[in-house]
């Protein structure tokens, strides 16, 4: 059945689908409406589910990670700074084996405070042992988060699960989305059934709680990174079930008019849509331009990339995050992602966009065509970081300062 829903809605959709048993909560904008309406529904009767609210973000990631280890099938949101505040425990979920799904709508970190989205806020995870999925569609998230159950439960991954959609791009925007029926997603979605082994070579899981010696950290840890690597291949498998199950195919990357493209940018999330439409706009200019869209930030599909951008003139980066002292956080995986191949593109080139929800506007996705055109031709440098900043973009910020009487800027 197709519904007209929100990426918020998408979300709790998901959720309701996938008949989780606890959900523990905290408010925070702009997740807020995903708890709003599992509470409802759990009060309606629609689910049923135990739904606390908790007094922190900290607090409510402990109780997810201690229930699903009991057994219990366990979801929970948060956003931004509340991801920030949770962040130990992100790293005790992944250690605890405890694969939960936890729905990230991407907040732009404070301080200047905004609501509007980057990616800083999830990217910040990125190292805690969470898989990731970055959803570009409200149709996606929905997708994803039954997806997501399948990978984390599978015995060869056993890891919590972010899901990730943008703020306000997409939490807060209506789009149709096919809503599976329940009984489908229970035949793709066995009962959770957990099974933990302590230093037992016969098991697949491994967790640690509490270790004081060095030898038996390491492995701990390796363990952790080897099962999310198992993930990649899990995910192709949930990934083709999925499609012969319901008809859509969501594969670890996703490309746009990219197959007899010269020129590639690679992005990720909602904004991928804004590339997509000045990518063919693009085309009807003659520039022979595609989209490659990275939908598994962790574990980082780097063999898929590799295979994608072998072969292409360049490769332009579009990062909305930046690491402060380095610059766009993908650009350099990418680039690791292609350095060994013998075809590698001629050119990458790190661009850092859409910063605190700033659009991208067609003159911008214009500049980073011609940039790789440039450097490709001699006129432009083939190693460089440009920030995507129009001088309409600039003027607004001059006004702004004059207004809070910071007089004229120079620059």
């Amino acid at each position: 059945m197709k519904e007209l829903l929100t990426g918020n809605a998408a979300v709790a959709t998901g959720v309701r689908l996938c008949n989780v048993d606890y959900i523990p909560a905290y408010p925070i904008t702009p997740q807020t409406e995903i708890i709003e309406l599992l509470s409802r529904w759990i009060n309606e009767r629609k689910m049923i589910a135990r739904f606390v609210t908790y007094d922190s973000e900290h607090s409510m990631i402990t109780g997810a990670g201690a229930a699903s280890l009991t057994g219990a099938r366990t979801f929970t949101a948060t956003s931004s700074q509340g991801l920030l505040y949770a962040f130990e425990m992100l790293y005790n979920l992944s250690g605890w084996r405890a694969p939960i799904v936890l729905a990230n709508v991407s907040r732009a970190l404070a301080a200047p405070i905004t609501m509007e989205p980057d990616h800083n806020d999830v990217l910040a995870a990125r190292d805690s042992g969470f898989i990731q999925i970055h959803a570009e569609t409200c149709q996606e998230v929905l997708d994803s988060v039954i997806m997501a159950y399948r990978i984390a439960e599978d015995n060869r991954v056993r890891l919590p699960v972010i899901v990730n959609l943008d703020g306000f791009y997409l939490s807060y925007t209506r789009e149709p989305v096919m809503v599976p029926q329940e009984d489908e997603v229970a035949k793709f979605l066995p009962q959770y059934r957990p099974t933990f082994g302590y230093l037992n070579a016969s098991n697949p899981i491994s967790m640690g709680v509490s270790v004081l010696d060095s030898s038996a950290y390491s492995y701990f840890k390796y363990q952790i990174h080897l099962a999310s690597l198992n993930a990649l291949r899990v995910h192709e498998e949930v990934s083709s079930e999925f499609e012969k199950m319901f008809g859509r195919r969501h594969g670890l990357t996703d490309e746009y008019m990219l197959n007899d493209a010269d020129y590639v940018i690679v992005m990720t999330n909602s904004f991928t849509t804004m590339g997509k439409a000045a990518v063919a706009k693009l085309r009807e200019e003659g520039k022979k331009v595609g989209i490659l869209r990275i939908r598994m930030i962790r574990p980082f599909p780097k063999q898929e990339i590799a295979k994608k951008l072998e072969g292409k003139k360049a490769v332009a980066v579009i990062d909305q995050n930046i690491s402060v002292g380095s610059g766009g956080i993908l650009y350099p995986e990418i680039v690791s992602a292609l350095y060994h191949i013998k075809e590698r593109p001629g050119a990458i080139i790190s661009f850092v966009g859409g910063l605190g929800g700033k659009r991208i506007s067609l003159s911008e996705f214009r500049h980073i065509a011609s940039t790789l055109e440039g450097a490709m031709s001699g006129e432009a440098p083939k190693v460089q970081s440009v920030l995507l900043f129009t001088e309409d973009n600039w003027s607004s910020v001059k006004e702004m300062l004059k207004i809070a009487g910071k007089g004229d800027v120079n620059g």
